[in-house]
């Protein structure tokens, strides 16, 4: 018989991921804070739970796929939380990126009720969700995985089980250090070259094709180049997510300069009031710095 799914979060890529899990042929019902996302799951008849706790109380396996830390333990303890309503033995997922110890957290409050507990971020951006081919980085008991890989694999096209609980997370959060470095890099040649004269036409042609070739590359810069700033992964996300990659390099002692300088420059653009706009939204922060150069050069 198939797992029963639960799927809590139907933003910008969890909508989709729980569209996939629905047509992988598990049987489904949602649950989102804001009630009109789950509209067009309640047209194609699929259950919209009032809360929580009324998810898990149908589910064998629960997927949270919220924002970040206070909304996943909001979701698991808070008042009509998961754990009010999960069995023991059922199985709850965070999807969310959050951090190492958020997860060891979450995972003790599981095992307090008999709930195990995998902490699952994703990377792919919503073109992997929506095609089902995103990455997974699985933290958690092995027997626990093996259990829900199938869920999994109705999401992701790479599922890598990268240690015990946290490990997901940690190497979510390496992703996230390459993905913040990769989009800066990006963003400064698109600044020079338009500085420069060079068409970016013809920087696309080289970049993609080159050393330089990257999903950042392949899936950002044509954006940049229409102006199209919305999201495929939030710009105030991947803020929060560098944040914790920082936290957690201090505490381990390791300097991670080029990190720190993204981290900053996604902060201004969260100050510019841009956070919602994609990460190529990063482009606005440098045409702001060009723009005052400008101005104090004349």
């Amino acid at each position: 018989m198939a797992l029963r799914v639960g799927f809590i979060g139907l933003g910008l890529m969890g909508s989709s991921m729980a569209a996939n899990v629905r047509r992988a042929g598990f049987p489904l019902v949602v649950y989102n804070r804001t009630r009109s996302k789950a509209d067009t799951f309640r047209k194609e008849g699929v259950p919209v739970a009032s809360s929580p706790r009324e998810v898990a109380q149908s589910s064998d396996v629960v997927i949270i796929m919220v924002t970040d830390a206070p909304d996943v333990e909001q979701v698991l303890s808070g008042k009509d939380g998961v754990l009010e309503g999960a069995a023991k033995g059922s199985v709850v997922i965070d999807m969310s990126t959050n951090s190492p110890d958020h997860a060891k957290r979450f995972h003790y409050l599981c095992s307090e009720r008999g709930v195990e507990f995998l902490d699952a971020p994703v990377t792919g951006g919503d073109k992997g969700a929506r095609e089902g081919t995103l990455t997974i980085m699985v933290g958690g008991a092995e027997e626990v995985f093996q259990r829900v890989r199938p869920v999994l694999e109705s999401m992701g096209k790479t599922i890598v089980r990268a240690g015990e609980v946290g490990a997901g997370q940690m190497l979510k959060l390496l992703n996230q250090v390459v993905v913040g470095v990769n989009m800066m890099a990006m963003i400064e040649a698109i600044a020079l070259a338009r500085k420069a004269g060079i068409d970016l036409e013809v920087l696309f042609r080289v970049l993609s094709t080159g050393a330089a070739n990257s999903f950042t590359v392949q899936y950002y810069m044509p954006k940049v180049m229409k102006g199209d700033m919305e999201p495929g992964f939030r710009a105030a996300h991947l803020r929060k997510d560098l944040k914790y990659a920082i936290d957690v390099a201090t505490k381990l002692d390791v300097p991670l300069p080029g990190t720190a300088v993204v981290l900053q420059l996604y902060s201004a653009l969260n100050a510019m009031g841009l956070g919602e706009k994609g990460t190529q939204a990063l482009v606005k922060v440098y045409q702001r710095l060009s723009e005052r150069q400008n101005h104090s050069s004349t």
